[in-house]
C-alpha cells in the first residue's frame, strides 16, 4: 500500500465538523473523501488526526489515506493540484507528502496545539465574529494565568470532557497554556498530549469563568480532583477554536 499525508487547513463555520456522519455529508472528510473518490475511481478512507467539532476551524489539520499501490499513479503536486480545484474555497490543502508505511494522522500523533481566540476590546470586532468569542465583561487575564498553572501538567480531566460515557483514560497531559492579549484580542494557546472531546472548549469557559471573577482561581484543583464535569465551566463557543499544529516523531511522518 503506498501511504499519502496531508497538511489542511478549513474555516468550520458552516460545517458539521471533521468527521464523516450519517446523516449529513456537509463534514469536512466527506468532502474529501469524494474528491479522492473522484481522482481514484474507488473508495478511500481518509484518517484525519482529530475530530474538530462543528464550527471549528484549523490552520493545520494532518490526514493520511493509503491506497494500492497498483493506484498509485498520480505524483504528490497531482494530488495537492486536484484537491485545490475542486474542493470548497474555505477548505485547502496545504501539502501533499509521501508518508512512512506506519503513519497514521491519529495514532501517530504525539501532541497538538490548539489556540482559542477572545475578542474582549471596549469594541466588539466585526471583521473577525466568525473567528472570535466575544465576552463582554472584563477579564482578569492574571488570574486566569494563576488558573492555567493549576492546569497544566499531567492530570485527571474528567471535568473537562462532555463525554459522560468514556469509559478510556481521561488523564492527559498539558505542557503549557500560554495567555497572550494584544489589540482588544486574548489568544490561549494549550499544548498538550492530547485532547478529550470538549476539552479544549471546556477549558476555557472555566478560565474565562476565572477572569470575570465568576470562578476563584484556586478552586482549579478541587475541580481537577472532583472528576465531575458540572465543577467546571461552561464549553465555550466553537467559533473561537483553532487546531493550529499537530506533531508527530520525525521518523514516522515521511518515507
Amino acid at each position: 500500500m503506498a501511504n499519502f499525508c496531508l497538511m489542511l487547513q478549513y474555516d468550520g463555520t458552516r460545517y458539521n465538523g471533521w468527521q464523516r456522519q450519517g446523516n449529513t455529508s456537509n463534514t469536512i472528510q466527506e468532502k474529501l473523501e469524494r474528491i479522492l473518490e473522484s481522482l481514484y475511481g474507488e473508495p478511500i478512507d481518509l484518517n484525519g488526526s482529530g475530530r474538530t467539532d462543528a464550527g471549528v476551524h484549523a490552520l493545520g489539520q494532518i490526514a493520511n489515506f493509503r491506497i494500492p499501490r497498483i493506484l498509485s499513479r498520480y505524483s504528490c503536486r497531482e494530488i495537492l493540484e486536484y484537491f485545490n480545484k475542486y474542493l470548497p474555497a474555505d477548505i485547502r490543502v496545504l501539502g501533499v507528502e509521501k508518508a512512512d508505511d506506519r503513519f497514521h494522522a491519529r495514532l501517530s500523533a504525539t501532541g497538538k496545539l490548539y489556540e482559542y481566540r477572545i475578542d474582549c476590546g471596549e469594541i466588539s470586532n466585526v471583521f473577525q465574529r466568525r473567528y472570535l468569542t466575544r465576552i463582554d465583561e472584563p477579564l482578569n487575564i492574571e488570574k486566569m494565568r494563576q488558573a492555567a498553572a493549576f492546569l497544566t501538567g499531567t492530570h485527571d480531566f474528567k471535568s473537562f470532557c462532555d463525554n459522560r460515557r468514556m469509559k478510556k483514560s481521561t488523564v492527559r497531559t498539558i505542557y503549557s497554556i500560554v495567555l497572550e492579549e494584544e489589540d482588544g484580542i486574548l489568544s490561549i494557546r494549550y499544548h498538550g498530549d492530547g485532547f478529550l472531546y470538549h476539552m479544549a472548549r471546556i477549558l476555557t469557559g472555566t478560565l474565562i469563568d476565572v477572569g470575570t471573577g465568576d470562578l476563584p482561581a484556586g478552586r482549579i484543583p478541587a475541580i481537577l480532583e472532583g472528576r465531575d464535569r458540572s465543577l467546571a465551566g461552561f464549553t465555550a463557543p466553537p467559533q473561537g477554536l483553532f487546531l493550529v499544529e499537530v506533531y508527530y516523531p520525525e521518523q514516522n511522518l515521511t518515507s
